[in-house]
């Protein structure tokens, strides 16, 4: 018997791969269900590997807003997935944190995992932005993903409706401009986000009852 390499191309009559996007605004669970189900999965033999990249830690880990955390392999633009898979000897499945910051050309090397070598990816991310606008990641994954699920543990704006949207917040003012990915809520740094319903996100409104939109 030959030992196959991590991407040994599938057999004929083996199962498909499958490319699942999770998605959904801060606080929703992402980081704990892709920790949940590398655990499920390591636990039935399955040999996996796990990507973030910007996480809130600072590092390259995966850590949830409720206290749970897993070494990571941290993702940079110039990081090819495939090649990344190919140097390990065997890979059943990838969990991808962050996906909404990958490049569009890593999301189609997601892809590629799936289709031509059948690894099950899962990836977890936002969908929009600080101006309520798709990361190019993210509409790259709703367009190729086999499945799509919007997370359904709810976040709250502050009036007490569904927070759908991410404010980013400066100075106790909602920002609509500057670059699209930004790392807050790390402590001293005075850029942090908060979750909103579309009525006071787009009134700008943080909860104290007047607009707090910058100019």
């Amino acid at each position: 018997m030959t030992e196959s390499s991590a991407l040994s191309a599938v057999p004929v009559g083996s199962r498909d791969g499958v490319l699942r996007f999770y998605f959904g605004p801060m606080d929703c669970g992402k980081s704990t269900l892709a920790l949940q189900m590398n655990y499920n999965h390591g636990r039935q033999g399955r040999r996996g590997l796990v990507l973030t990249k910007h996480d809130r830690s600072g590092g390259p880990q995966v850590t949830s807003r409720i206290g749970l955390g897993s070494e990571a392999i941290e993702v940079v633009d110039d990081l090819d997935l495939v090649a990344l898979v190919r140097r390990h000897q065997r890979i059943d499945y990838v969990i991808c944190d962050e996906a909404c910051f990958y490049t569009v050309a890593q999301i189609e090397q997601l892809a590629d995992l799936t289709d031509d070598f059948g690894i099950d990816v899962y990836a977890f991310g936002l969908a929009s932005d600080f101006r309520s606008q798709m990361f190019p990641a993210a509409q790259r994954l709703f367009e190729l993903a086999d499945e799509i699920s919007r997370l359904q543990v709810e976040v709250l704006c502050w009036c007490g409706r569904p927070g759908r949207l991410n404010a980013r917040v400066v100075g106790d003012k909602l920002v609509r401009t500057g670059e699209q990915v930004v790392i807050g809520d790390t402590g001293a740094d005075p850029i942090r986000y908060q979750v909103l319903c579309r009525r006071h996100y787009r009134a700008g409104d943080l909860g104290a009852g007047t607009a707090q939109t910058a100019p």
